[in-house]
């Protein structure tokens, strides 16, 4: 599944990783892969947000927002059957175009 391109806030620090590889075992989309023993974003656009990889990294690597980007509130909005909503209302900056 794709969401919207180039609007996920998910970040790895490679200094910080230690190659455990359990961000890999737990992404849903399989937007992270690993190379030379570092976990890396392999596709920005197949990120939902969730925030698993954040939850499960021990050596606190990665950084996302989880549950608050324009591609939960797609996720949601599917889910739940309703307009998706990310918080883009008028005057507010986003990565969707709000404000």
């Amino acid at each position: 599944m794709r969401y919207l391109k180039n609007v996920a806030t998910v970040k790895i620090q490679g200094d910080r990783c230690s190659g455990c590889g359990l961000c890999l075992a737990v992404c849903p989309h399989q937007a992270i892969k690993m190379q030379n023993r570092k976990a890396y974003v392999h596709d920005l656009d197949a990120c939902m947000e969730c925030g698993a990889c954040k939850t499960n990294c021990p050596g606190g690597a990665i950084e996302v927002n989880a549950g608050v980007g324009c591609a939960y509130a797609i996720v949601r909005g599917m889910l739940y059957g309703t307009t998706p909503s990310c918080g883009c209302g008028e005057g507010s900056a986003s990565a969707c175009g709000g404000g």
